[in-house]
């Protein structure tokens, strides 16, 4: 994007509390709201969690959603029905309690995920994720394969005519289209996160788009996690200190 913040590479400062103060908030889930487990299913969300994120929505009124790679079906299972979700890096959308906006599942994925299966046949620690509209190719129990599984989702993507989206210890097969940062753009569109500062807080270089797309409309990202090249203008150091810093937010006098 020509528009963007220039990326930075040193240790970025904390963001301070008043970040919050009438911003529009978008929320990574995985690495930024919980630890990454060890395989997609393995990740637990705590009562505590929600009710904190609750809190602060209200606070917020209503601007805070949660932005994933993971499918909206995914995140309500995890406990988020109550929220406004982003999912599939930006290709679905949802408010509580309404249907999901999303393109139907393309017969291409379906080849994608066969093709993923005969990958893993034979080799422990490979998994293949099937989501709604897309599908995942995990090799975090297998880090030798990475490589190879890189290279068979280039492949598939130029075949297929998918996009392929790296993240950390995986490669995803989905349509173009879509991204974090169009997704903040989308909903920064509408009730309730128009009016307000976007903050983008997240961890995984797929949370990029996001920053960009915050530091555009006039606010700002935060990366979670040890110092990188990114285009954050903020960090924390790790999941524990995300929900210190939200819960800061809330106990904020008004």
């Amino acid at each position: 994007m020509s528009d963007s913040p220039p990326s930075s590479r040193i240790a970025l400062p904390q963001p301070p509390v008043s970040l919050l103060d009438g911003a529009a908030l978008f929320l990574d889930f995985d690495g930024t709201l919980a630890p990454i487990a060890d395989t997609p299913d393995g990740v637990a969300v705590d009562e505590e969690l929600i009710g904190l994120l609750g809190e602060l929505r209200d606070r917020l009124e209503g601007r805070l959603a949660i932005v994933s790679g993971r499918s909206i079906a995914t995140l309500r299972d995890l406990g988020f029905a109550g929220f406004l979700l982003a999912g599939t890096h930006g290709l679905e959308m949802a408010q509580p309690g309404e249907r999901v906006e999303a393109p139907p599942r393309r017969p291409a994925v379906d080849d994608a995920e066969a093709a993923f299966h005969a990958f893993a046949e034979g080799k422990p620690g490979i998994l293949v994720e099937r989501k709604s509209i897309s599908v995942g190719l995990h090799f975090r129990g297998a880090p030798q394969w990475g490589a190879k599984a890189g290279e068979l989702a280039s492949d598939l993507a130029e075949k297929l005519d998918l996009s392929v989206q790296p993240g950390k210890m995986l490669f995803e097969l989905r349509p173009g289209g879509a991204d974090k940062g169009s997704a903040v753009h989308a909903l920064m569109a509408r009730e309730p996160m128009a009016g307000g500062r976007p903050v983008f807080i997240g961890d995984d270089v797929t949370d990029e788009e996001g920053f960009a797309a915050a530091a555009e409309l006039g606010g700002a990202g935060i990366l979670v996690g040890p110092p990188r090249e990114t285009l954050a203008a903020f960090s924390l150091e790790q999941v524990a200190a995300v929900r210190h810093y939200l819960a800061r937010g809330i106990a904020r006098p008004r």
